[in-house]
């Protein structure tokens, strides 16, 4: 009973904390309008700033800010124990992570549907504007680096899930131009959309479309990088309400529906417990990994560790961008933020609360070791959690959550093809929908900084004019193009030292034990030229964005700290209070610097020290200093004293230029 009650109790507890803590930051704190001018009417271009019914903005908004965050991060940190994990994504969401993006939501719809980062120059100053688009600059190159890998390797592993996830597209296409030509009720598209969906996901691996599934699984990562970072440039220059907001729309369908029958399983299963092994005895459902493990082999300490495994699920850095980046070109009436911005990270709560229940007790229900023996329990936790090392990896933390789900979706003699499927589809989705977003935020972040860099051209006194050359950089898809091709040559970086350099097998030099031992590879390949660069690109590369990924939970949660200095600064300028905000403001600058100083010196003291992620790191760290140091400087100045107006905002009225 104990799985029931933590999930009755923080679905209860979610509740609650909407219509209290949530009811009070939107009328006390933020005394949200209904009747206030909005950024999406105000400057409402078609394209970027679309006024967007709150059901559809909510499934945009809460597709891009989950990803696989609130998979793989607690699916990693219940490695520690359960309750760890679940005090951390129960509290941290309600009093950290959904007053970040909520007051990130605001403070940009407010200020003209800027990001975070230009808020942040009008707020504090011009200085700590470019340091912050820097640091957001950094961490969305590592997301669009590494989630092509993701993705491909959701894929391999689940072949079922990529039929559906790929006619997702097409459908949002449909959905979108129906919805924005005809301006029709949501009802009916919403209902088609959903049906066709999980049509696809039963019958999307049968006969013909099972063999194109495994035909696609088999392509090589680097193949599928090149694939979605193509699909991510298309997504981010389209208008948003042909594909970005309708896919994230009808896969928030899906995904609440998969969310909703998860928890339906999970009653079931405690009540009368899970599907017997091969037609066995129905088995009781119990929590099999201990409540607190202190000393996990191979792990890091708990703390400060835990807090930057689980971000999202609890709070996340990258959320800022997505409330400053999108939402807030997006929201129609100003009430809708508590419901968008509070709203979904309370969802995404509930999600991480689930991916912890399904690894410590669904997947007691029973899995495979790896001798290939079915076992349950406490057996099965070890199975997946026996060491960090066994459970870092990114197929394993899937796995851990899909095998575990799964098992209580299977209590309902739902059959276990589709339900793995609808797992698989589950991850891929979100991780999807990240990677489209994560695009469309880098462009406005490189057309923010090649403005603010001197990108526009002036003229001299001699009346010349001098054009800058970032200037084309401030072109939506220019920039575009540039996060893109920047994201594609990081991850074409094998990670480690491949087995056969690429100037090898360009050469023609690899040895004949070599081929001898690889029959796969063929005559032309083995004689270099262009060949062998094609080789070795399919076998080697595309993994390049694990080489930062160290860097990315740090980072991404001091961007939550700053994100909160920006919000403190707005309200202080105002005499609104900030003492609810303070502490967790605090707390997220200290733990991910903490981090951060812990992993800094075993990098620079490994074997092959990475030397780009450590300058990274020690420049994030300066970076962190620096305006933490003009913060502390100005924060005795400007109480009572409002910032200036802002004077444009990304992409406004069509513009190309971030400044209008």
């Amino acid at each position: 009973m104990t799985t029931l009650l933590i999930a009755l109790g923080a679905m209860v507890g979610y509740v609650i904390a909407y219509h209290t803590y949530g009811r009070w930051l939107a009328r006390k704190i933020f005394s949200l309008n209904p009747a206030a001018s909005v950024p999406s009417i105000e400057l409402n271009d078609d394209r970027d700033f679309v006024p967007t019914d709150k059901s559809v903005l909510f499934g945009h908004h809460f597709t891009s800010i989950a990803g696989t965050g609130p998979i793989v991060g607690p699916a990693i940190a219940v490695m520690w124990g359960w309750l760890p994990a679940l005090v951390w994504v129960l509290l941290g969401s309600i009093l950290v992570g959904a007053v970040h993006d909520f007051g990130a939501l605001v403070v940009s719809m407010r200020s003209q549907g800027q990001t975070v980062g230009d808020v942040a120059g009008r707020v504090l100053n011009k200085r700590v504007r470019v340091l912050f688009l820097l640091v957001l600059f950094m961490a969305l190159t590592i997301v669009l680096a590494i989630f092509g890998l993701v993705i491909a390797s959701v894929f391999k592993q689940y072949p079922s899930a990529i039929f559906p996830c790929l006619v997702q597209i097409p459908i949002a296409l449909a959905i979108g131009v129906w919805l924005h030509k005809r301006n029709v009720n949501l009802l009916l598209p919403s209902l088609l959309a959903l049906g066709t969906m999980y049509v696809t996901l039963i019958f999307g691996n049968t006969g013909f479309l099972a063999t194109i599934n495994q035909t696609m699984a088999s392509w090589s990562v680097i193949t599928w990088v090149v694939i979605l970072l193509a699909y991510s440039y298309v997504a981010s220059v389209l208008p948003v309400w042909s594909l970005l907001q309708p896919r994230d729309y009808i896969n928030s369908l899906q995904l609440i529906t998969a969310l909703g029958l998860v928890v339906l399983g999970l009653f079931v299963a405690g009540l009368f417990g899970g599907a017997g092994h091969d037609g066995g005895e129905r088995m009781p459902l119990e929590i099999s990994a201990p409540m607190i493990r202190a000393n996990p082999v191979g792990a890091p300490s708990v703390i400060p560790f835990l807090f930057i495994t689980i971000a999202c699920g609890a709070c996340s850095g990258f959320h800022c961008l997505v409330s400053s980046g999108t939402s807030s070109k997006q929201i129609k009436c100003e009430t809708d933020a508590q419901f968008v911005g509070y709203g979904s990270m309370l969802t995404e709560g509930f999600l991480a609360t689930l991916v912890i229940l399904a690894c410590v007790a669904g997947l007691g229900l029973g899995t495979m070791n790896s001798a290939g023996e079915w076992v349950t329990g406490e057996a099965a936790y070890m199975a997946r959690y026996a060491s960090w090392d066994s459970a870092a990896g990114l197929g394993a933390k899937v796995a851990a959550f899909v095998d575990g789900s799964s098992n209580f979706l299977q209590a309902m003699s739902i059959p276990s093809g589709i339900a793995v499927a609808m797992m698989g589809v589950l991850v891929a989705s979100f991780a999807g929908t990240t990677l489209d977003t994560a695009c469309r935020l880098q462009r406005y972040v490189i057309q923010e900084l090649a403005g603010t860099l001197g990108g526009k051209s002036s003229t001299d006194r001699g009346g010349g004019v001098s054009i800058n050359p970032m200037c084309w950089l401030t072109n939506k898809h220019c920039a575009t193009i540039f996060a893109v091709v920047l994201a594609l040559i990081i991850a074409a970086l094998p990670k480690g030292t491949p087995e056969i350099s690429l100037s090898d097998a360009v050469g023609g030099k690899i040895t004949a034990e070599y081929i001898a031992d690889h029959p796969d590879l063929s005559e032309t390949a083995a004689s270099g030229g262009v060949s062998g660069a094609a080789w070795w690109f399919e076998n080697f590369a595309g993994k390049g964005g694990l080489l930062l990924w160290p860097l990315f939970g740090a980072t991404n949660q001091l961007l939550a700290g700053l994100a909160f200095l920006v919000i403190a600064f707005y309200l202080w300028r105002r005499n609104i209070p900030v003492w609810f905000i303070v502490i967790p403001m605090v707390f997220m600058l200290i733990i991910p610097a903490w981090a951060m100083l812990t992993d800094l010196p075993k990098w620079i003291n490994s074997e092959e020290p990475n030397w780009v992620v450590i300058v990274i790191g020690i420049s994030t760290l300066a970076l962190e200093g620096w305006m933490l140091l003009e913060a502390v400087l100005m924060w005795p100045q400007v109480k009572g004293i409002a910032e200036s107006a802002p004077t444009g905002s990304a992409n406004a009225s069509g513009s190309d230029s971030p400044n209008g």
